[in-house]
C-alpha cells in the first residue's frame, strides 16, 4: 500500500505551515505510522526544525537534480532536508520536459516504505509547490486568522485546482486550516467565521493557537509536543481529524 502523501502550502510565508508539517509528523509517529517529512522550502525552515545542518548533502535538490535517491537524502528523524541550492535547482527544473512531475517520480519507491508522506511546499506558485502538489493525495491549506486569510485561501485553492486539471486527477482538498489564532479575540473569531461560511466542511475544526512558544522549540529543534504539550494538544486534535479524513481508522483509534 503507498503512502498517503500530503502536500501542506500557504501562498504566503507566517502561516505556521512548516510548524504544522512537523508537529503533525511528530503526533503521527506516535501512533505508530512510519512517517517522511519533506522540505521543498529552499529557506529550510523544516530541516532546520529537524536539527538537520544547512550544508547537509544530499539533500532535497540532489533528489530533484537526479544525483541521489530519496532513501539517501533521508536523515535522522525521517526528514529529506532542503539546503539554499534547492532555488537553483527550481530554475534548472524549469526548461526540462517532465518538469512538473520530478518530485512524484523521485517518490515512488519511498511512499512503498512508509505510511505517510508530508510535503512542506514553499510559500508561493512555483515549480517547486506544483511538484509538491503533483506528488500528493491530498493538500493541506494553511491559513492565518486574518480578515485577508481568504483571498490567500482561494489562491491556494485555485493552484490546487489547476493541479488536478492539468497534472493530478487523484488530488484532493483534505483541508483549510486555520493557524496561528487567538480565539480569544473578536478578530480571530470572526475569521474563524468567514473561512467557515466561505469553505464549509472543508475547514477543519481544530483551531492552532498562537504562541512564541513554537519559536521557541523550533529553536531548541523540539517538538511543541515536549516543549509545551498543552499547545501540542491542538495537533493531536488535528491529526484526529486529518486521519479521519484519509480513512486511518485503526491509527485513529489508537491516537484517542
Amino acid at each position: 500500500m503507498a503512502a498517503d502523501t500530503i502536500a501542506v502550502l500557504s501562498l504566503k510565508g507566517g502561516t505556521g505551515k512548516t510548524t504544522t508539517v512537523r508537529t503533525l509528523a511528530d503526533v503521527l509517529r506516535r501512533v505508530g505510522l512510519e512517517v517522511l517529512a519533506v522540505d521543498l522550502d529552499p529557506q529550510g525552515n523544516l530541516s532546520d526544525y529537524f536539527d538537520v545542518p544547512p550544508d547537509a548533502a544530499p539533500s532535497i535538490a540532489d533528489v530533484l537534480s537526479g544525483d541521489a535517491k530519496v532513501k539517501d537524502a533521508t536523515y535522522d528523524g525521517g526528514i529529506v532536508p532542503a539546503t539554499l541550492n534547492l532555488a537553483e535547482v527550481e530554475r534548472s527544473l524549469s526548461g526540462k520536459m517532465g518538469r512538473e512531475v520530478v518530485l512524484k517520480k523521485a517518490l515512488r519507491d519511498a511512499r512503498k516504505a512508509y505510511d505517510i508522506v508530508l510535503i512542506d511546499c514553499p510559500p508561493a506558485l512555483g515549480l517547486l509547490t506544483v511538484n509538491g502538489l503533483v506528488a500528493a493525495d491530498w493538500a493541506i491549506v494553511s491559513s492565518e486568522a486574518q480578515y485577508f486569510a481568504m483571498q490567500g485561501v482561494n489562491g491556494a485553492l485555485e493552484v490546487i485546482e489547476q493541479a488536478r486539471e492539468y497534472y493530478n486527477d487523484d488530488l484532493q482538498v483534505l483541508g483549510v486550516l486555520m493557524n496561528i489564532a487567538d480565539m480569544r479575540t473578536k478578530h480571530s473569531q470572526d475569521a474563524f467565521t468567514q473561512l467557515k461560511e466561505a469553505f464549509g466542511e472543508r475547514v477543519f475544526e481544530t483551531v492552532i493557537r498562537s504562541s512564541i512558544a513554537y519559536a521557541e522549540s523550533a529553536e531548541k529543534a523540539l517538538s511543541i509536543l515536549d516543549y509545551r504539550p498543552d499547545l501540542g494538544a491542538d495537533y493531536e486534535l488535528l491529526a484526529a481529524e486529518v486521519l479521519e479524513r484519509i480513512g486511518r481508522a485503526d491509527a485513529r483509534a489508537r491516537l484517542s
